[in-house]
């Protein structure tokens, strides 16, 4: 079986601007790769509903895969990845956002969403590095399975 593509973006004004290190997107490629993902780009993008919607649309055209962002999912007036999220989501899975948000007592101050666009799944990480790794670790297991769903490929359940 074909491994599960994945793309990677972190939203953050302080990345962009190079005074902070991108360790949350290194810690979120690095796990996607030991978990058998074939992580095919890791992009930066500053805070923002435009830039974070651009982007995601950008990486999700004509891309079967997951594609998990980091930061910009808290409470500080620029942490708008969701509603970013939300202008390019075709189909909610609010599932995946519950079991991510319920793997640890912070996780309730998440407001991080997963959907469905194209033929992507995208899910909201906190930028944290241990944070983003932890969410994405509790459903890191069904999201090959819900890739193939999505994109009509024949599995066994």
């Amino acid at each position: 079986m074909a491994q599960t593509q994945a793309k990677v973006l972190t939203v953050s004004d302080g990345v962009m601007a190079r005074t902070r290190d991108d360790v949350s997107g290194r810690a979120l490629v690095e796990f996607l790769q030991t978990s058998g993902f074939d992580v095919q780009e890791h992009r930066v993008c500053s805070d923002g509903i435009e830039a974070v919607a651009q982007a995601l649309k950008e990486m999700a055209d004509k891309f079967s895969g997951v594609i998990v962002t980091t930061g910009g999912t808290g409470f500080a007036p620029r942490d708008v990845t969701p509603e970013a999220t939300l202008t390019v989501l075709e189909r909610h899975a609010p599932g995946l956002a519950e079991a991510m948000r319920a793997v640890n007592p912070l996780g309730r101050l998440s407001r991080g969403i997963a959907g469905i666009v194209q033929n992507a799944v995208i899910i909201n990480t906190p930028g944290s590095p241990a944070g983003c790794v932890e969410q994405l670790a509790s459903i890191i297991d069904v999201l090959p399975h819900a890739v193939s769903l999505l994109n009509q490929i024949p599995t066994e359940h």
